[in-house]
């Protein structure tokens, strides 16, 4: 791909990422006009609209992916797997809105979105194994539960449209459950 075409890709997807998590119905033409580039140019990347919804949602969960890597190889495994956590929560509800404007349009996940998918749970896997390593987090709470739970309190977070404050009152509830007992 040539440079000017990757730059043009990486516009539409930063734009995508902020029109769709805004608005997942919004149209392709927000996204054009925001990357600063014609519709014909972002139907040659994508050539349709769960094409390049299923990019973001790849690339939301590529990136969360490799912050979840590194903060394991961290100094501070322990604070950062919380803030982690928090933050999830906290962006779930762009991730999920474009998730289930894919659902809606009757797409089931396409390849990428499913190893990204993969990669970011397996990457959570390591930042609370390196959590627990340091004391962090109770040992007998095992990947399957943890990562319940953070889907749940995204989700819970999200159809409840929480106000920052209880949000953060409900995570402080679910860490007292997964640090270890005194």
């Amino acid at each position: 791909m040539r440079a000017d075409a990757r730059d043009n890709r990486a516009r539409i997807l930063t734009a995508a990422d902020e029109v769709f998590g805004q608005s997942p119905t919004a149209s392709t033409d927000a996204v054009a006009k925001l990357a600063g580039v014609g519709i014909a140019t972002v139907f040659r990347h994508f050539p349709t609209k769960t094409d390049l919804l299923e990019a973001v949602l790849t690339q939301r969960l590529e990136r969360l992916r490799h912050q979840a890597l590194t903060l394991a190889a961290g100094e501070n495994a322990g604070r950062a797997f919380y803030a982690f956590f928090s933050q999830v929560v906290a962006e779930s509800a762009a991730k999920l809105a474009i998730g289930e404007a894919l659902t809606s349009a009757g797409f089931a996940g396409g390849e990428d979105a499913r190893k990204a998918a993969v990669g970011l749970r397996e990457a959570f896997g390591s930042l609370l194994a390196e959590a627990q390593r340091i004391g962090a987090v109770r040992r007998d709470a095992g990947l399957p539960e943890v990562y319940a739970l953070l889907i749940g309190a995204s989700r819970g977070a999200t159809a409840r449209n929480l106000d920052p404050e209880v949000r953060n009152r409900m995570l402080g509830l679910v860490y007292a459950g997964l640090r270890p007992a005194a």
